[in-house]
């Protein structure tokens, strides 16, 4: 059962079958790291906010209607792009750094649902670490994340 959406701050991506959102501090690079997992192949959900509805166990995520296929690409100016809804499956949490090589699983409630994070604010490589834990032959451990459909 479904409250209705609700509007998260963040850029959402879909890669793999799998849904990312990019959550952070105003600043901190959700939308440049959007565009540099969209360099890789993932495609568009949302820029700055998200539409977020639980559905079935489930979290869907859009755009809001007036924001629908932008994106932001600081000193290039506002984009318009492919986009598409996509289920969340994985967190970037960009105001936290991991200080661990092989971290401990967390999660975040959010929307009644269980929604794995990883803390995404230092290092090098995020987008390609992001899009290599999104991939559908990736396992982050034992059902921590769910199977691509």
């Amino acid at each position: 059962m479904s409250d209705g959406p609700q509007l998260l701050s963040g850029s959402a991506v879909a890669l793999g079958g799998r849904g990312l959102l990019i959550t952070g501090a105003p600043g901190s690079g959700k939308s440049t790291l959007a565009l540099e997992l969209i360099a890789l192949g993932a495609v568009l959900v949302a820029d700055d906010m998200v539409e977020a509805e639980a559905r079935g166990g489930a979290i869907e995520m859009r755009a809001p209607e007036r924001l629908a296929g932008l994106i932001e690409a600081r000193g290039i100016g506002i984009l318009r792009m492919a986009h598409r809804a996509a289920s969340l499956d994985l967190i970037a949490d960009l105001d936290t750094e991991e200080p661990e090589r092989v971290p401990e699983h967390r999660v975040r409630d959010l929307l009644g649902c269980a929604v794995p994070v990883l803390s995404m604010a230092g290092g090098t490589a995020r987008a390609a670490r992001l899009a290599a834990a999104l991939s559908a032959e990736a396992r982050l451990g034992p059902d921590f994340l769910p199977q691509a459909g």
